[in-house]
């Protein structure tokens, strides 16, 4: 699911930096045994101009169909370049 997270967000918002770790592990004892809890560190130009919401819409959406078959939890830290 890692590499599948990657892809996408490579694809569509062409980063600079990207990170993608599996968080799983902070969830034990949750539905799932905390399956499906990721945290994604994003910098790409792609959020120029935009507000924090907005970039995560913009994940959000580069992970549609994924967000409901795999994806449980998901946290973003979405920055431009520089910041």
């Amino acid at each position: 699911m890692v590499e599948q997270i990657r892809e996408r967000l490579q694809q569509a918002l062409d980063p600079v930096a990207l990170e993608v770790l599996d968080e799983g592990h902070k969830h034990a004892g949750h539905a799932n045994e905390g399956k499906g809890h990721y945290h994604v560190r994003i910098v790409s130009a792609a959020f120029a101009g935009q507000l924090p919401i907005k970039r995560h819409r913009l994940v959000y959406a580069a992970l549609q169909g994924l967000m409901d078959n795999g994806i449980h939890a998901l946290s973003i830290d979405a920055k431009v370049p520089g910041e």
